[in-house]
């Protein structure tokens, strides 16, 4: 159970680094990961009695 365990902990270890590094390197390779740029405009009443 315990070898079970240890090999789980380093496939999580292996994919959070595999993650930052997907993070950091991604965009050299085409990936985009910024949000869309929209302007959103919205009428606001200051005076709602």
């Amino acid at each position: 159970m315990g070898r079970i365990l240890k090999y789980l902990f380093y496939l999580l270890v292996l994919g959070a680094i595999g993650l930052v590094g997907y993070a950091y390197v991604g965009p050299f390779f085409g990936a985009d990961f910024s949000p869309p740029q929209t302007e959103i405009r919205l009428p606001v009443d200051l005076d709602a009695r």
